[in-house]
């Protein structure tokens, strides 16, 4: 493979103090201004917040992501109120103090601004950006990669400390406009961007990019590989085996569904089974 940046490569062992990692998702229930709000107080959006992040840390896991996955139907960037972030900032502040591990910032749909700046705020390791480079059709509408606006804003932040993993071949949507450019390529334009690490998906939340997809997304990048959707039990070992670690949501809440909260039994069996992969 020929190199397409000089981006170093170790953002994972950088960040976690290992090789591979397990990183879960806090899904944050609904902030003020979004469509499912009913008027739960801060205290209590962070208690609900506080319960998932505590099971997830207890069960082992390496790191966490702080998600405004409650805002659905998602809004674009340029939609998103001020008062997502502020609430977001306050939420990612309060994990942090309380649970010492690494912590990422996602904010949905396809907002690095918000993130950058929830993530300076709220103390942050890392932001998540499901379309840095290009453009795709998603559910909210057509969306475009918001690489250079962000790393702008970051070097404004003085944040560069702050990483960026993005995702490739994003889940949710349709990329037939860039159909005539293979994953590999596509793969390759986020490393050109500066990404620091990339995420395979599936299709949708809850399904896991196949196994042969991982393997050309991870021939495609000399950048460190992370499946980012339909990670379980059943899988994790294979998984790990090819990347440098998962991030997990739904596969660890009651019932397998993502709306509800973390279950502390399935964190620690998917904990215990991944040993073998790490």
């Amino acid at each position: 493979m020929t190199l397409i940046s000089d981006r170093p490569a170790g953002a994972i062992q950088d960040i976690f103090g290992r090789p591979k990692a397990l990183i879960g998702m806090i899904h944050c229930p609904a902030f003020p201004g979004a469509p499912r709000y009913r008027g739960a107080s801060m205290q209590e959006i962070h208690d609900a917040c506080m319960r998932d992040a505590e099971r997830l840390v207890q069960g082992g896991m390496h790191g966490l992501i702080v998600e405004n996955h409650g805002d659905i139907p998602f809004a674009k960037p340029e939609d998103i109120g001020p008062e997502t972030a502020a609430c977001l900032a306050v939420v990612t502040d309060r994990l942090k103090r309380a649970f010492d591990v690494p912590m990422g910032v996602n904010v949905l749909a396809n907002a690095p601004l918000p993130a950058l700046a929830t993530a300076v705020a709220g103390g942050a390791d890392f932001i998540r950006v499901n379309q840095w480079a290009n453009a795709y059709v998603a559910n909210e509408g057509f969306m475009e990669g918001r690489a250079a606006e962000a790393l702008r804003y970051r070097a404004a932040l003085r944040a560069e400390h702050v990483r960026v993993f993005t995702d490739t071949h994003v889940k949710h949507g349709s990329h037939a406009i860039v159909a005539d450019r293979s994953i590999t390529e596509l793969t390759r334009d986020l490393a050109f961007f500066d990404s620091d690490c990339i995420i395979a998906t599936g299709q949708r939340t809850g399904d896991s990019a196949t196994m042969d997809e991982i393997d050309e997304v991870a021939a495609a990048t000399h950048l460190p590989l992370l499946v980012g959707s339909g990670v379980t039990e059943a899988n994790v070992v294979a998984i790990l085996s090819r990347t440098n670690g998962v991030i997990v949501a739904s596969s660890l809440k009651e019932g397998g569904v993502w709306w509800n909260p973390v279950d502390a039994a399935r964190v620690r069996r998917f904990v215990d089974v991944a040993q073998a992969g790490l």
